[in-house]
């Protein structure tokens, strides 16, 4: 018995599809989880302390605490990281990048100004939104992006990572800050 050709082109559509969907996820790594230290134990599983309010009395008025693979070794291998932000009013995370990662921001008290500025070959485009308690927005992978808190009252967001280790370059730093020191007449 021949098949019809329309079901030939159903099962391989079917088969197209499955395949494509299983051959699109993440890669695994070779086991569950992966710490280094052969005495690891539950405690490289634990962070405490995430929501605890942290100083903000410093030049930028804000407190970034990160939680990525160098301070919590759970995360090894996992994909995941994530920074607590405190700040006061008026307070800014100054502008910076993550490299090795996208970023969604969530508030969890206040009210926050967040931008970031698409890369040159979008025209470096510019997007603002205003978040208040319980909103989220998303930052893509190395978009140079801050937060200020335009609020009465302190703010607090916790930033969430697509990597363990998501880097992050302040452009003051990386610009004024470099060493040896960029030539004056190459920043104008």
């Amino acid at each position: 018995m021949m098949m019809n050709p329309r079901m030939i082109l159903f099962f391989l559509g079917v088969f197209a599809a499955t395949n494509s969907i299983v051959l699109a996820s993440d890669p695994s790594p070779l086991q569950d989880f992966c710490i280094a230290d052969i005495n690891s134990s539950a405690d490289d599983f634990f962070f405490s302390g995430i929501l605890t309010p942290r100083s903000t009395d410093n030049a930028h008025g804000s407190t970034v605490t990160p939680v990525n693979v160098e301070t919590f070794p759970g995360l090894n291998t996992q994909g995941i990281s994530m920074a607590h932000v405190d700040l006061s009013p008026g307070g800014v995370n100054p502008p910076h990048v993550h490299p090795r990662a996208s970023e969604i921001v969530t508030v969890l008290e206040g009210t926050l100004l967040t931008e970031f500025v698409s890369s040159n070959q979008d025209g470096n485009r510019h997007f603002s939104k205003v978040l208040n308690k319980g909103d989220m927005f998303v930052i893509p992978k190395g978009m140079i992006h801050y937060q200020k808190n335009i609020g009465e009252g302190n703010a607090v967001a916790i930033g969430s990572f697509s990597s363990q280790f998501p880097g992050v370059n302040t452009i003051e730093n990386s610009v004024l800050g470099s060493t040896p020191k960029i030539p004056t007449h190459t920043i104008s």
